[in-house]
């Protein structure tokens, strides 16, 4: 009840008070009125007047104070001055792309010549060593000139430096909220660097048009000279673009830009340059334009390079820096010359296959030769893909039809039928359409599976004309390569690489009443072979009775703690037979972590972020690697995984390459030939290679070149070749139990075939009737058919036993 009351009294308090003072106010302002009154009417007008004035002066002054700390700091301006792109190197310090605005080359004021400086001062800013960033008289000139109607630019050097280092911060909308930012800044600007460096900073900093930016850059394009060495009419050309990079363009407008020039050589003129015959001599001449466009320096990106950018912007938004000016040195793993070898051996590989590819479906019949030089002479009288797509019909109907020009036409309310009869039509639509979906796709990786370091990346046959790419985007089933590490889970379950399996199609039963039944291609010999002999011969009999003894479950937790975990595996049994999509990037890693003797490292691209002044502000050299494996499992699995480059489908790499390191690997081949997949292990290196077609209804026609182990091992053993012989890697380097394979003969013929994978249909128990087609079960994921045996000459269909 007190408190109620005293809120009462502090009320009533507060409204005397204010009643008041407002009374008190009503005084002043009939007093002031009244004294005011009093005056004779000019000295009134007068004191309103000036009154107003000063209204608005102190509330221009607030809004100055307000604006002030928005605009770019002291901080802010001298980062500017010194900005550096950044730059992305390879591990040893060669660049392969940066982060600067177009090309432009930095060079100090003593670099340039002095007619540019002339003409600069003469024509843009008369009085640039009078004034402190703003030019008064010039400013109120052209507000008066706008005024009339004759809009002109009061802006200073400074003004325009202001402009071009905080294009973002200041902006180009014509107010006076942008006027007023440009003018602090330039004041901020003059009281942190003296007249000189201003010029210079500006003149490093101007757009010339053709992505050039400074006088330097300018020179070179124009002039083709050093900007030291420009004379006073080039000189006067360069500075008289700057009113209009493209009105008064010399390339595209040498009139307009003629004329600009005279002008320019005028106000020089003007400023006591030269006299007037020298002006008139000058005004004469030609522009005398040698123009050449200047090459991007970093050269253009590549996959590699491009998914370094993509992970650097990133990196920056949440650690705050400026990849166009903070001149930062990203370390990358790349090892350049490594990254040579693949580019060459992907090139030289794929062209070759993809000359196969163009013969063998340019006839009804197959050429059937096992050397590609074979393809390479014949292609050039051949239409390529002529018999496919002569009989495949209904699948370049679908091609029109999944096209964007074909939705777009629908969707404009087109007939479809008309619109496909159309495009069909359409001699340069169809080219292009059968060219791209014709054009045989490669992806490239290694790493080094001690750090996870990433040494070599190519993801695809050419960046410029594919982006796409096929390390770390492209999802697509692994195949037989896929099986490691099934193998891989059933010695972690304690089964041993010599336990015995019979290779005959087994039935496996699922609580579901559903029935699987993988088959071999090249059928089964109904022996009893080793879990060993099951993996170098990629028998998809052996495979399917090792995944029922470990378990789908087991093996989609190992493979995704060795590596594959970016993409969703399906947890059904044909996953043993690698039709669950992955990315070559997950599979490389995965092997990685069987090098490694268990212990996966994620892939690492950037080593390390240093300053401008080499001061290390990011690391990333260093991981705790992680056991997902024992090392006696990895151990072993890697002695069965030498005997397929020893004796079964990977053999290749021994008698076409002839390398006698220590490796180990897997081959892998998926339906219709639609993906060919080679990964090889090597102590200090790692790298796998996939090939084929974007769109897998287009495949190699050849069961022979179609296999992973005469496709995509060409690119690794070519790969490996080339970076043994030149010591990148060591030809002695052994895994644990290892020791280097005799040499053997090179030759072309290959002894042994690889296999494909074939997952079986799942059916429901009891089978289907014989006249009627099995039906898959809605989870199972589409089987690769089998790879065919492959069997040592001399032996039939007889497999050897392990030795």
């Amino acid at each position: 009840m007190d408190d109620h009351n005293n809120g009462k009294q502090w009320n009533g308090r507060e409204r005397r008070l204010l009643d008041r003072a407002g009374a008190r106010a009503r005084q002043e302002y009939a007093r002031a009125h009244g004294l005011l009154m009093q005056k004779p009417p000019v000295q009134r007008w007068l004191w309103i007047v000036g009154g107003a004035f000063i209204l608005l002066l102190i509330l221009f002054v607030i809004y100055i104070a307000i604006l002030f700390p928005l605009t770019p700091g002291i901080e802010d301006v001298k980062q500017a001055r010194v900005a550096r792109p950044t730059v992305v190197v390879s591990s040893d310090g060669r660049e392969l792309a940066s982060f600067e605005q177009g090309v432009q080359d930095r060079v100090p004021l003593s670099q340039v010549s002095k007619h540019v400086v002339t003409a600069l001062i003469a024509t843009e800013d008369h009085r640039f060593y009078e004034h402190h960033g703003i030019d008064f008289t010039r400013t109120a000139g052209a507000f008066v000139a706008t005024v009339k109607g004759d809009a002109q630019g009061g802006s200073t050097i400074t003004q325009q430096l202001a402009r071009n280092m905080f294009r973002d911060e200041i902006g180009r909308a014509r107010n006076i909220n942008r006027k007023l930012k440009e003018l602090i800044t330039a004041f901020k600007i003059e009281n942190t660097y003296s007249k000189t460096e201003i010029l210079e900073a500006y003149l490093n900093t101007v757009p010339f048009l053709y992505n050039t930016y400074g006088i330097e850059a300018a020179a070179r394009t124009y002039f083709n000279k050093p900007a030291l060495q420009l004379n006073e009419t080039e000189a006067a050309t360069l500075v008289g673009m700057l009113k209009g990079t493209a009105y008064y363009n010399p390339v595209t407008n040498p009139e307009r830009s003629l004329a600009r020039r005279n002008v320019v050589l005028g106000q020089m003129l003007k400023a006591g340059a030269f006299d007037e015959n020298r002006y008139r001599q000058l005004s004469r001449r030609r522009l005398g334009l040698h123009f050449t466009r200047q090459p991007e320096r970093t050269g253009k990106d590549d996959h590699f390079t491009a998914y370094v950018r993509r992970w650097l912007v990133e990196w920056a938004d949440k650690n705050d820096a400026d990849l166009q000016q903070d001149g930062l040195v990203v370390q990358t793993t790349l090892d350049y010359d490594l990254q040579q070898d693949a580019v060459r051996a992907v090139e030289r590989q794929a062209d070759a296959l993809q000359a196969i590819a163009d013969v063998d479906w340019a006839h009804s019949w197959q050429v059937n030769a096992s050397q590609p030089q074979t393809y390479i002479a014949m292609r050039e009288n051949v239409t390529p893909f002529e018999y496919f797509w002569q009989s495949h019909g209904e699948l370049l109907n679908a091609f029109v039809r999944e096209s964007g020009e074909y939705r777009k036409a629908v969707e404009a309310g087109d007939k479809p039928e008309a619109v496909l009869k159309r495009l069909k039509g359409n001699r340069e639509f169809m080219r292009n359409l059968k060219v791209a979906k014709s054009r045989l796709e490669a992806g490239f990786v290694a790493m080094d599976p001690a750090s996870g370091e990433v040494k070599a990346w190519v993801g695809s046959r050419n960046f410029q004309r594919e982006q796409y790419d096929h390390v770390n985007q492209a999802a697509r089933q692994p195949g037989s390569t896929f099986k490691p590490i099934v193998y891989a889970a059933a010695l972690e379950k304690g089964i041993p690489p010599e336990h015995p399996y019979r290779d005959a199609v087994t039935s496996i039963r699922f609580s579901d009443g559903t029935v699987w039944r993988p088959t071999d291609m090249s059928g089964t010999t109904g022996r009893t072979l080793t879990m060993r002999d099951g993996l170098v011969f990629s028998k998809n009999t052996i495979t399917a009775q090792v995944m029922q003894d470990v378990g789908v479950a087991p093996i989609v937790k190992l493979a995704q703690n060795m590596g594959v975990r970016q993409s969703k595996l399906a947890q059904v049994p044909s996953i043993a037979l690698g039709t669950s999509p992955v990315t070559l990037l997950e599979m490389v890693s995965a092997y990685c972590t069987i090098a490694t003797q268990g212990e996966y490292r994620h892939p690492v691209f950037v080593r390390r972020i240093t300053d401008r002044d080499g001061k290390v502000i990011a690391d990333f050299g260093s991981q705790q690697p992680q056991r997902v494996l024992s090392q006696a499992s990895a151990v072993t699995l890697l002695d069965m995984m030498r005997g397929v480059i020893n004796r079964g489908t990977g053999t290749a790499i021994r008698y076409k390459f002839g390398i006698t390191a220590d490796v180990a690997g897997k081959t892998g081949t998926t339906q219709n030939n639609a993906d060919g997949w080679f990964i090889m292990m090597h102590p200090n290196l790692v790298a796998g290679a996939w090939v084929g077609f974007n769109d897998n209804r287009v495949t190699m026609r050849s069961n022979y070149w179609g296999q992973g182990g005469h496709s995509a091992l060409l690119l690794v053993g070519d790969f490996f070749k080339d970076a043994l012989a030149s010591g990148k890697v060591s030809a002695d380097a052994l895994f644990p139990g290892g020791q280097k394979a005799a040499p053997v003969i090179r030759r072309e013929e290959v002894p042994v075939e690889e296999d494909m994978e074939e997952g079986g249909d799942m059916e429901q128990e009891g089978g289907a009737p014989a006249d009627e087609p099995v039906r898959p079960s809605p989870e199972q994921a589409p089987m690769p058919e089998p790879e065919q045996e492959p069997l040592p000459p001399g032996q039939g269909s007889q497999l050897p036993n392990d030795a």
